[in-house]
């Protein structure tokens, strides 16, 4: 297992925490940091077909659509971390998301992709039409992605929501990081990872 970003969330969890996956998948993510970070937590998918391949990886989890809420699964500050990778743009109320990650865990770490990527913009400034790239494969008409974002969107939202950002990582689609992503990431960054914490 090689994807940069697993490693980078790795790195930002402490050894023996409890976390909850948000739209783990198939849990390849939770099991990832179960063998390198000794975690334990639950996996929360609404696919059945992902959490038949969690439960063979003998990852807990609940299936079960997380836009309707954690409150019924989980008391206030069950976990360490609340992490949800790649699907924030798919809540539908982001902004509630967010703060229930928050609510559960002591710290959230999300990623996603960035609409201000320069490729994005180009696609919709200039050829007039939404964009698709390997981050955002899906046409307008049957992508899962409903509120999609640029980096200073995601950074706004949590200064509106007095919510701290701790660490934040700008990649490509690679998963993997340049020089001008560092120096212009919400222009020249395709994938942000981001932990953070209520103020």
């Amino acid at each position: 297992m090689d994807r940069k970003d697993f490693k980078i969330i790795s790195e930002w969890i402490k050894k023996d925490s409890t976390v909850l996956d948000l739209g783990c998948g198939d849990s390849t993510l939770l099991k990832y940091l179960i063998v390198n970070k000794n975690v334990s937590g639950y996996g929360f998918e609404k696919n059945i077909q992902k959490v038949q391949e969690s439960i063979k990886k003998n990852i807990n989890v609940i299936q079960a659509d997380f836009n309707i809420g954690l409150e019924k699964y989980f008391n206030s500050n069950f976990f360490d971390y609340a992490i949800m990778t790649q699907a924030l743009q798919e809540n539908k109320n982001p902004d509630h998301i967010i703060l229930e990650m928050l609510r559960v865990a002591r710290e959230g770490i999300v990623t996603f992709p960035n609409m201000g990527f320069w490729r994005n913009r180009f696609q919709l400034g200039f050829l007039g039409r939404m964009p698709v790239s390997n981050a955002l494969p899906n046409d307008w008409y049957n992508t899962p992605n409903i509120h999609l974002c640029t980096f200073s969107d995601f950074e706004n939202l949590c200064k509106s929501l007095e919510i701290t950002i701790i660490e934040k990582k700008v990649l490509n689609d690679k998963y993997s990081s340049n020089f001008l992503a560092k120096l212009l990431p919400n222009l020249f960054g395709e994938i942000a990872l981001y932990k953070f914490k209520k103020e």
